[in-house]
């Protein structure tokens, strides 16, 4: 008989393979990271059986659903023996029901040992939502675009520090130029997931830096308690001169095509101002990238003091940098963030 885990030894099985028997499209939207997509039914065959189900009935919809699944027995036996080369492995499907009780049934038949995980995915998910409550001491890093924020969160991290990247998870660099050059994001629930498996780990009695970020990065949205326990957090503001900034970002962003730079650009077209937007699509046309960066700033200097509102002032220290990204300063960085977390 097939051993029955909650999501706490779940975490406690890995890193066993992981089988997810639910359809491509209930994976695709989102999905327990490092697991296996092993569908009993793919989405049209999922389909048959749910309008089987509200048409006719549930034991009609049972029987269909056996025939189905029946007719690829060795099939599936044989994706999972190429996922799993030893014999234990943990398995699921949405809620803990049938379709993994079942196939777990077939698994032990096959010599494997598998771990039914309880309440499945949905039991998942729930742990992720109350584990999203729970609080960290959180210190956000801020400042202007092109201050190497995202350089400075990897050096903390090579120093030791906690650190949650949400532009990495989320495959977007948080500005309208963001997206560009970088692979596929996830969906909301994906990115979710992968958020929950870093927030779960965090030690609570240590800083943990976070970028500052709108809610919405790209596509993707920031959980609203992550995001409300960010919008009260202290804050450590890098400011870098402006020349540098804008070297930095023709360094960061001097290789992406033209043409992808222009509609981005583009999008913000009324908050930048039509004759900024001309001037900027032409500093573009003859490649002086160094204008174009000096005039999209105009608008992102901006956007940066609107998010100075958001932060408490009491709990708001400013830091110079020499360059962006500069890691001379970690001593000072960490020193400051336990000081202004200390409380929280």
């Amino acid at each position: 008989m097939s051993i029955i885990i909650d999501v706490g030894a779940f975490f406690e099985s890995h890193p066993l393979p992981i089988i997810d028997v639910r359809s491509p499209g209930e994976f695709g939207h989102g999905h327990i990271p490092g697991a296996n997509n092993v569908p009993l039914l793919d989405d049209a065959e999922r389909a048959e059986v749910g309008t089987i189900y509200k048409q006719i009935g549930h034991e009609q919809a049972i029987t269909r659903g056996r025939e189905l699944v029946g007719s690829k027995t060795d099939q599936l036996v044989d994706s999972v023996k190429a996922i799993a080369t030893g014999p234990d492995l943990v398995v699921h499907c949405w809620r803990g029901g049938m379709r993994s009780e079942g196939f777990a049934g077939l698994l032990e038949q096959c010599g494997w040992k598998p771990r039914l995980l309880q309440g499945g995915y949905k039991a998942f998910r729930q742990s992720a939502h109350r584990c999203f409550a729970e609080t960290r001491r959180i210190i956000i890093l801020g400042g202007h675009s092109g201050a190497g924020k995202t350089r400075l969160l990897n050096a903390l991290k090579d120093n030791g520090e906690q650190v949650i990247d949400l532009e990495r998870l989320a495959n977007h660099r948080g500005s309208v130029f963001g997206g560009i050059n970088q692979p596929t994001q996830p969906t909301v629930e994906q990115f979710e997931n992968q958020l929950f498996l870093q927030w779960r780990d965090l030690d609570p009695d240590k800083p943990v830096w976070i970028e500052g970020e709108s809610q919405v990065i790209g596509r993707v949205f920031i959980p609203q308690p992550v995001w409300l326990q960010m919008a009260g957090a202290p804050a450590i503001m890098v400011e870098v001169d402006r020349r540098r900034r804008v070297e930095f970002l023709v360094q960061e962003y001097g290789d992406l095509p033209a043409d992808e730079l222009a509609t981005a650009i583009g999008r913000i077209k009324k908050r930048l101002g039509g004759a900024r937007l001309q001037a900027a699509l032409a500093a573009l046309e003859r490649r002086d990238l160094h204008t174009f960066a000096e005039l999209a700033l105009e608008y992102y200097d901006k956007a940066y003091s609107n998010c100075l509102q958001m932060h408490p002032r009491d709990q708001m220290v400013h830091v110079p940098l020499s360059t962006p990204g500069e890691s001379e300063s970690m001593e000072t960085l960490s020193r400051l963030a336990s000081e202004l977390t200390a409380d929280n």
